[in-house]
Parts: structure tokens; C-alpha cells; sequence
């Protein structure tokens, strides 16, 4: 299981290694390559994901009855979509432009504006000029004045009409218009690409709609499909009626103005709001249908309206401006941090999670999430029929696909990035699910050992002293690591030797040593009847160089265990035998007797285990006997180990809650998480969910904690009230044990999250009562202990607050009663003892 924590997911995803390759049987299709593929719409500049899917008619009940149709709905899937597999079909794909409406802009026509203004000409112009001149001739009263006319000629540059014009008045007219004929070419090409992109717009849409209506000609019985689009924010009925739909409130198009989940109990609803303020119920076929569709709707009800949705209000009579209909304060994705996102920010963030709701949704149809090894015939009636389901109408019919280019293939590159993304929430999910478990039999222990204290023996066994036990609790005056007083002895070889050739030393010496241990339990499993009996494997070098280096700050000699084994016994009271009868049978050779993990002042192990540990010296050797008590052994079994190793690596004993793992994660991978949550449990629905399913409990547990945390309330109550009921259906847990208890209190924090304070003021009055009900039975407990031993009648009466002032004598009688419990119970099930001394 992976360590990565849900925190690490987001800044994860772009260091994260490719996996080996694309998985071979995982279908693509439905998977967007990118931004780079504009998706195609009717309006410029408008983008969105497309997303199909089953839902159940009003009229009929999902899933069907076991055997009614299911061979039917199968083949009538199957046949719709190999029908829709041809897309090369000339029925489906031809479309004359006419058929497509433009826009008067758009049927302009490309040579308009040419005939406005030519190009402007000029040329060179002979002008010939007479000019008088007059000279002065002779001198003195011989002096004339002489007037002579001389002819001029020469080249002047003149337009179109005559007028004379400078060169750079002819450069600059001639630069004018070739600036704006290039300006007049470009307005032509952006006006026929645009009339271009419309023209195929209106023909993929056409096609779309064909290719729905022979697709889903033949839905079966009590399917309604229907086709949700981002961009425009519609969702449309694309499949027929059956034959018992209600025609007169069958919802067949609307604009979305509002989403939330529905209060349905297979947590499959949807509640729409359209633009009338109508609300409409919308119950999925499959629950990862509702996931997706919910975020998706989310997701596009924070952004802006654009021109698309205005369009579509504007044909239902209604307006966006001033707010209009819509608001984005009701989306999450609009509040917190999410709210400051760019409208880019946003599409990318949108595409990336219909990617991966696209991709796992490919990998369950594809049968490649090992979820349930639980084979088809041993599953119940019931799963079987919900697989059948599953598999069949509602499961083919379910799409989500990002709007592209005809022809645009998914290149392995966005395949491999959407693999790679899916593996870091999926480590990520993982993890979290591991910290619920390791928290949820923290809780089991944690009651376990409170009933355990109940026993009459409990306060004699609580007030002995163990043998070189100071415990691990600091707090108490106990040690840790180097401190260990006890460890293995030291010989003066050692001292030129390495830690590693030392460990080795030690195994070798455990290995002699291991048969008389095994001879030491047999002894004590015969006198007294173990539960369960284990000894061995000897530890290895190498995992006692680890351990020495964690713990005891690498003195290899600290390591007490190269030699174990294990005894379960039922009860403290054959504790209590166990550990006479050691002390009677080889007590010159025990060196510690470790009680201090279930002394009630003192602290569990991490992860809430306690245990008895008695370490004996045999053959120069120190061996270790763990002795595990029943009740808390049944918890884990031998995954005990793991789960104190997984609790000490991760300090889950730090956590309160463990929903509080999530805390600072955004939005966006908390909606990723919970499309893995919903890949999870995709073999179990949670109207088929049995007390026993013990896996899938605590899936649907985990995806709890996501949904309180995402804002997904109704759902979150609807999941718990199904978790609550089965814990009480089942017969080693019921409605009073402490599992139940924890599953109210996370029901009254999401009923008040809604506002249901009446309802959630009767789950706090459950939860206090059985809070009383524990006080009353450690009461109880107490006054047997006291009954069991002679009290004075006339010193109550003379005294009646000696208990309040003398709480240290209270103490030595109940030890004193305890004691008397023991010797009772000693006399009655353990009689040989006494030939034993």
C-alpha cells in the first residue's frame, strides 16, 4: 500500500513517473488529448464536455429483477452501439450547406467592399507655358525696354482627375490603399473561416443528433437517456419514451440554473434546477453517473454565462444580465481559493477531471479494476442481479467525451499524462482509505480494552508490578530506545566486531536457543489451552540492524526478539495463570515481564494494541514470549503487526479524525479522489451493500469523509444512514457498539450542515444516551467489586464521605475484591496451579 498521502496528490502529478505503458485492455475512447483541440461549438469561443448517460425512468424501478430482460438489454446495447460505431455511414454524415442556418454576417459574400474603391493611379502630364520677358536695350536717350515671349514645358504627376500631386503625396495614397485592401483580405478570410467553423459546427451537431437518435432508437424499457453540454449548460432528452413514461412530466430539455445531490436512498439522485425555478429529480442508473454529472454541473455553474447560455435563456425568454436566473454563488467551485480562477484555470481543471472520470469509467466497462475476486456464481441474487445491471443498458450507455475534431486521434502522450494523474489519486486514495482503517481498529481496541476493565480480575492484574518493565511512557517515568534496561549479553568479542557481524552473531545464537523455546510453550499451551500458538520465525541480520537503528539508536544488543514466539490466551484471568505458572515453572530464568501497555494509567502501543511480553534468558540468549490477550487479538489477527508498524510510520495516533486527513487539500483533488472512491466500490452499490461486506463498509466510509468535506451533504446522509443500519443488522456489532456510535456522530454533523436540527437533535440524543449506558455499566461493574467484600453498615452512616476522602483506600479494596474474584475463579478453572508450587 502506498505511503503517499492525499496532500501529496496535487504537487505530485507533474513529477510523478510514467507507468510502464498504456494499460492494454483500458478502452480510450472519451478521453480529451488536450487544450489544443478547440472544442466545436456553435457560438465562437464557447467550450464544454459533452456527457451521456442512463437514467431511470420515473415509471419503472433499477435495477431490474433477476432474470427480467437481462439477455435483452444486452443485445439491444451491444446493437445500438455498433451502430453507432460507423461513422463513415453517408446517412449520418451528409449534410448539404443550406441545411446549415447562418447568421446575415456570415452570407456576406467574399467580394463585397471591392467594387468600393480602386486602386489609385497616377501619372506624369507635359505642360508647355508662355512667359513674357522683358529685357532693356541701347544706353542713355538710346535706352528701350524689349519684351520677348519664350515657351516653357515640363513633367508634373497628376491623378485620376487632373490634380497635380507631390511624389509623397502619390507614396503615401498608395501605401493608404494597400493598407486597407489587405485590411478588406484579411476581414474576408476571418469571415469565411468563421462561416467555415459554423458550417461544421451545424453539421458535427446534426450528426451528433443523428447519430443519437439511431443509437438510442432501441433503449430498453424504462431507460431514458440523457446528454448533458457544458457549454451551453442544457441537458436534453436524446432517447424515446418507454411505454409507461409520463408523458406530461417527462423533463425533455432545460437550462441548468442549479445542481444538488438528490436525497434518493441508492444515492443515485440529482436535483436540477431549470430556468423557470422548476426543480426536476434525476435518479442515475449507476452511482459513478451521478459523481460525474453533479461535478460537472458544478464545475460550469461557477463560470460566467457566455454567449451560448445567454442564447439559450434568451429562446426560453429569460436573461442572464443583472444575474438574471443564474448565480455562481451557489456552485462550491465559486467560493474559497476556487473562486479566484481564471476561466482558462478553469476549463483546464474541468478537462482534466472528465478525463479521469472517463478513463476509470472505461477501465471498470473494461473489466480491469480488480475490485471483487468474488466470482459471479457465489455472489447472492441480489449482486449478481446489480452486476448484471451494472454491466448491461446502464453501464454501455454511459459516456463522457470532450467535443473535438472529426478525425483527431488521442495520441499516447495524453493517454500516458491521464494514466499517470489517475495513479497519483489512486496512491493517494488509497492512503487515505488505510488511515480509516488503521483509526477505525484503533476505535475497536480502544473499546475493547474498555470492556476488558470490566473484568473482576482486571483490578488485581492492574495493580501488579512487572519484572524491568518502566514502560514506554516518558510521561510515567518509563524509558525509550537506549534506555531499554534489558538486552542481550555482552561478550568481550564483541567489541572488535561490527553491528552486522554481531546481528548475525545473535541469530545464529537464536537458533539455538529456538528449540527450547518451542518446548517452553508447548508446556505452557498444554497446561492451559491456547487460543493460538506461534513460534518463530527466527529475525534476520538484516531486519535487526533496522530495528536497532529506529529504536534503539543502533545497539543491535537492545533487540530482545531475535528468538519469539506468540500465546493468545482467552482472558486476563488465564493471563494471570500464565504468568504463575511461569513463574513457578522457570523463574530463574525470566528477565523482564512487561505489563505496563495494560495498566489502565498507562499507554497502549501505538496504534491502541496491548500486550504482555515476558523475556527469558535460555542458552545465553534472550528470547521473548509475546502473550496475546483474545479480544484484542480477534481485531487484526496476524495484520495486527502491520497495522501497529503502519500506526507508527504515519503517527496515526495523532489524528482525532480520521477525516482529518483531508484537511488542505483543494477542491480539485477532492473531486478526484471521490471518482476513485466511486471506482472502489463500482462491484457493490450501495443498495446491495450486506452487514457483512466488510471491504466495501469501509470503502463507502472513506468516501464519507469526502463527501462532508466537498460539500456533498445529502450524500454523505444517505451513506451513512445505509452504514448505520447495516451495523446494526450485524450481529457482532449492533446499535450500541461503538462503530455505530461514531457513524451517528458524523450523521448529526451532516444533518446540521443542512440545516435538519430536529432530526439531528434526535442522533445526539442516541449518542448521549449510550454515553450514559457506559457510565452505568462501569458503575455496575464497581459495586460487584464492592459487594464481594464486607462493609461495615454503621461506618456509611458515622462516614459518608470516606469513598471522596480516602480514594487511595478505595483503591486497595477493589484490589483486595479483585483479588477474591481470582482466587475463585482460580479454584475453579485452574486447580492444577496448586500442584504446580
Amino acid at each position: 500500500m502506498s505511503g503517499e498521502s492525499p496532500q501529496d496528490a496535487a504537487s505530485s502529478y507533474k513529477n510523478s513517473a510514467p507507468p510502464s505503458g498504456p494499460n492494454p485492455i483500458a478502452p480510450t475512447s472519451g478521453v480529451s488529448s488536450g487544450r489544443e483541440s478547440t472544442a466545436m461549438a456553435t457560438h465562437k469561443g464557447v467550450s464544454g464536455t459533452i456527457l451521456e448517460a442512463a437514467f431511470v425512468d420515473p415509471a419503472y424501478s433499477w435495477p431490474p429483477a433477476e432474470g427480467q430482460g437481462k439477455n435483452a438489454i444486452e443485445l439491444q446495447a451491444s446493437t445500438a452501439l455498433m451502430k453507432s460505431a460507423a461513422p463513415d455511414d453517408p446517412n449520418l454524415i451528409t449534410l448539404e450547406d443550406e441545411e446549415v442556418s447562418l447568421s446575415p454576417s456570415m452570407m456576406s459574400s467574399d467580394d463585397e467592399g471591392d467594387a468600393e474603391e480602386r486602386r489609385p493611379k497616377f501619372k506624369l502630364k507635359n505642360v508647355t507655358g508662355v512667359e513674357t520677358i522683358v529685357t532693356t536695350k541701347g544706353k542713355f536717350c538710346c535706352k528701350r525696354n524689349v519684351e520677348e515671349q519664350v515657351l516653357n514645358s515640363e513633367e508634373i504627376r497628376v491623378d485620376e482627375d487632373g490634380n497635380p500631386v507631390t511624389d509623397a503625396e502619390a507614396t503615401e495614397r498608395q501605401q493608404a490603399f494597400t493598407d486597407r485592401r489587405h485590411a478588406a483580405k484579411i476581414g474576408r478570410d476571418q469571415r469565411r473561416e468563421e462561416r467555415q467553423r459554423r458550417i461544421l459546427a451545424k453539421k458535427k451537431k446534426k450528426r451528433r443528433e443523428r447519430r443519437a437518435l439511431e443509437r438510442y432508437s432501441r433503449v430498453p424499457e424504462g431507460i431514458l437517456i440523457y446528454r448533458l453540454d457544458t457549454s451551453d449548460r442544457t441537458i436534453q432528452l436524446v432517447s424515446g419514451p418507454s411505454s409507461n413514461t409520463d408523458m406530461d412530466n417527462l423533463m425533455e430539455s432545460l437550462v441548468v440554473t442549479h445542481a444538488k445531490p438528490g436525497s434518493d436512498p441508492s444515492r443515485r439522485g440529482i436535483v436540477v434546477t431549470d430556468a423557470d425555478g422548476k426543480k426536476h429529480d434525476l435518479i442515475a442508473c449507476e452511482q459513478r453517473t451521478s459523481i460525474a454529472w453533479l461535478e460537472s454541473m458544478d464545475m460550469m455553474l461557477a463560470s460566467r454565462p457566455n454567449v451560448a447560455v445567454q442564447a439559450k435563456l434568451a429562446e426560453s425568454g429569460h436573461s442572464s444580465r443583472g444575474g438574471g436566473v443564474l448565480t455562481r454563488r451557489a456552485s462550491g467551485w465559486a467560493k474559497g481559493a476556487e473562486s479566484k480562477l481564471s476561466q482558462t484555470e478553469r476549463e483546464e481543471i474541468e478537462e482534466r477531471y472528465v478525463n479521469l472520470a472517463a478513463y476509470s469509467n472505461n477501465l471498470i466497462r473494461a473489466g480491469a479494476i480488480p475490485n471483487n475476486s468474488t466470482s459471479t456464481k457465489s455472489k447472492s441474487s441480489r449482486e449478481a442481479a446489480a452486476a448484471a445491471a451494472g454491466g448491461g443498458a446502464g453501464g454501455i450507455y454511459y459516456t463522457v467525451t470532450q467535443v473535438r475534431e472529426d478525425g483527431e486521434e488521442y495520441d499516447e502522450e495524453t493517454l500516458e499524462s491521464i494514466a499517470r494523474r489517475r495513479a497519483v489519486i489512486k496512491d493517494s486514495w488509497d492512503f487515505f482509505r488505510m488511515v480509516c482503517s488503521l483509526l477505525r481498529d484503533r476505535r475497536k481496541y480502544d473499546e475493547v480494552f474498555r470492556r476488558m476493565q470490566l473484568d473482576a480480575t482486571y483490578p488485581y492484574l492492574n495493580s501488579m508490578t512487572g519484572l524491568n518493565d518502566p514502560g514506554d511512557d516518558m510521561a510515567m517515568g518509563g524509558n525509550m530506545g537506549g534506555d531499554k534496561p534489558l538486552m542481550q549479553v555482552h561478550r568481550d568479542e564483541y567489541d572488535a566486531m561490527s553491528n552486522s557481524a554481531i546481528a548475525k552473531d545473535l541469530v545464529q545464537r537464536a537458533e539455538l536457543a529456538l528449540p527450547s523455546l518451542v518446548e517452553i510453550c508447548k508446556a505452557l499451551a498444554g497446561s492451559l489451552g491456547m487460543e493460538e500458538v506461534g513460534v518463530g520465525p527466527v529475525k534476520d541480520a538484516g531486519a535487526a540492524l533496522r530495528k536497532a537503528e529506529k529504536k534503539y539508536e543502533g545497539d543491535v544488543l537492545k533487540v530482545t526478539d531475535y528468538c519469539r514466539a506468540l500465546l493468545v490466551v482467552k482472558d486476563f484471568p488465564t493471563l494471570l495463570a500464565l504468568l504463575e505458572l511461569a513463574r513457578d515453572s522457570f523463574g530463574p530464568l525470566i528477565r523482564r515481564v512487561k505489563l505496563s501497555t495494560l495498566k489502565t494509567d498507562r499507554g497502549s502501543k501505538p496504534g491502541g494494541y496491548r500486550d504482555c511480553i515476558i523475556n527469558l534468558e535460555l542458552k545465553d540468549h534472550i528470547c521473548e514470549i509475546q502473550i496475546h490477550l483474545w479480544p484484542m487479538w480477534v481485531v487484526c489477527g496476524v495484520d495486527g503487526f502491520r497495522h501497529y508498524r503502519h500506526c507508527l510510520e504515519y503517527s496515526t495516533d495523532t489524528f482525532g479524525d480520521p477525516f482529518e486527513a483531508l484537511a488542505g487539500l483543494d477542491r480539485k483533488t477532492m473531486a478526484e479522489l471521490i471518482v476513485m472512491a466511486e471506482e472502489a466500490v463500482a462491484d457493490m452499490p450501495l443498495e446491495t451493500l450486506e452487514w457483512y461486506h466488510e471491504k466495501f463498509i469501509l470503502d463507502y466510509f472513506a468516501e464519507t469523509g469526502l463527501f462532508l468535506h466537498h460539500g456533498l451533504q445529502e450524500w454523505g446522509e444517505t451513506t451513512l444512514k445505509a452504514l448505520i443500519k447495516l451495523r446494526c443488522l450485524s450481529p457482532d456489532i449492533g446499535p450500541d457498539h461503538h462503530e455505530t456510535i461514531t457513524l451517528y456522530r458524523y450523521l448529526e454533523q451532516a444533518l446540521r450542515a443542512q440545516k435538519k436540527n430536529e432530526e439531528a437533535d434526535d442522533v445526539a440524543k442516541k449518542i448521549f444516551m449510550n454515553k450514559e449506558q457506559k457510565k452505568t455499566e462501569k458503575v455496575e461493574a464497581e459495586r460487584s467489586l464492592w459487594d464481594q467484600w464486607i462493609v461495615d453498615p454503621f461506618e456509611s452512616v458515622v462516614d459518608p464521605n470516606k469513598k471522596e476522602r480516602e480514594e487511595e483506600e478505595k483503591i486497595k479494596k477493589e484490589v483486595r475484591a479483585s483479588k477474591r474474584a481470582w482466587r475463585k475463579i482460580r479454584e475453579e478453572r485452574f486447580k492444577f496451579l496448586d500442584g504446580a508450587e
